[in-house]
């Protein structure tokens, strides 16, 4: 979606805005309507004509789904996927799209952050018509605590980013189902990783009795909590006959109907991935040569240890090293009163690089896949 499509709000969410010809909404600038773009032109639309109540909470998703895709790049860093921007249409309105595992994690934490997002924001009292979900309040919840005190309203947010999110799947065809059902899995990632929260009451801190409330997780150990379910993903063989009822964002059905209830909560992808080390245009992958890699050193996990090995050796390029100068803070020294000052130092690093073998066989084929 190009920005000069109109992108809408309310007064309430951008102030400092100028007010859009004849309307009483706003016209949000072109660096928050890129973030726009990753929903693509579906959003846009729904945005203008879907239920006015709703348009309140437009920054909000597009925040949200911009903090998906920014821990999908922190997830994916080093990985030879490294979920690049030709990958962040959400809509299937694009008939180039796939439906492999890497789709289904970008589904997913996309959902997810919209998701959170809404659910902070609610919380937070954002929202005129949301707050704190207190409908546990008073109720026992476990020997020696009831629970109490502002509970993130989860369902709130959920309720919202499906409205949204799901909105986007115009189609009735097993792709548009497999992310339905990502995006779901996405919010009940959410969900799963809420913890409880207490506070000790009592004579003299004694904690006799405590109350306790649900609050999100950080969203990093959301990311990593659906990494894992990307790492172990399960590919679906699709039943036509249950893509006969209709698309699910228009009301018709859910599309948990079509698998079984264990996999609600797992991701699910029905295309195996392309080989992502060798460049193919066609596929919009952008291969692995070039990109930096990470050499085995005592800071770095067991992952990232072979780091090199499976962006480079593995994809058949060799691993360049190359010293850059690099300018850090030094000699920090805190004065009275109260600032602390710092030399600048100069000192070298090195830095790994994926580059192509003279003559190799594996260079020369790419941008030969089907």
């Amino acid at each position: 979606m190009l920005c000069h499509f109109q992108c809408l709000c309310l007064v309430s969410l951008f102030p400092p805005l100028t007010p859009h010809q004849g309307s009483s909404h706003y016209l949000i600038p072109i660096h928050q309507c890129l973030t726009f773009s990753l929903f693509g032109r579906s959003v846009n639309n729904f945005l203008i004509t879907g239920p006015k109540a709703y348009l309140t909470y437009t920054a909000s998703v597009a925040l949200g789904a911009q903090s998906g895709i920014e821990e999908c790049k922190f997830q994916f860093a080093w990985e030879r996927w490294n979920c690049p921007e030709n990958a962040l249409q959400l809509s299937t309105h694009n008939r180039l799209r796939s439906a492999t595992r890497e789709t289904s994690f970008i589904h997913a934490i996309s959902s997810a952050g919209v998701m959170y997002t809404i659910t902070k924001n609610c919380s937070m009292g954002d929202f005129e018509n949301c707050g704190c979900d207190e409908s546990k309040n008073g109720k026992t919840g476990g020997h020696g605590w009831i629970w109490g005190g502002c509970s993130d309203n989860a369902e709130f947010g959920e309720r919202i980013s499906k409205l949204f999110v799901d909105s986007l799947e115009k189609g009735k065809d097993a792709r548009a189902l497999m992310n339905l059902h990502n995006n779901r899995a996405g919010r009940l990632a959410v969900k799963a990783t809420m913890k409880r929260t207490c506070k000790c009451h009592g004579i003299s801190g004694s904690c006799s009795i405590q109350t306790c409330w649900l609050q999100l997780a950080n969203f990093r150990e959301m990311g990593n909590y659906l990494k894992a379910k990307y790492d172990r993903a399960l590919k679906i063989e699709m039943d036509k006959r249950q893509l006969r009822a209709g698309n699910s964002a228009e009301g018709h059905w859910a599309p948990t109907e079509a698998f079984l209830p264990s996999a609600e909560a797992e991701l699910i992808f029905l295309e195996e991935s392309p080989d992502y080390c060798i460049h193919n245009s066609s596929l919009g992958v952008y291969g692995t040569e070039g990109r930096e890699c990470l050499q085995s050193s005592h800071n770095t996990s067991r992952w990232e240890q072979h780091n090199c090995g499976r962006l480079c050796t593995e994809c058949g390029l060799q691993v360049e090293e190359r010293r850059t100068e690099a300018i850090s803070s030094c000699n920090c020294k805190f004065q009275w009163c109260c600032t602390v000052k710092c030399d600048q130092c100069r000192h070298v690093v090195n830095k790994y690089y994926c580059t192509r073998t003279p003559g190799s066989a594996w260079s020369q084929g790419q941008g030969s896949m089907p």
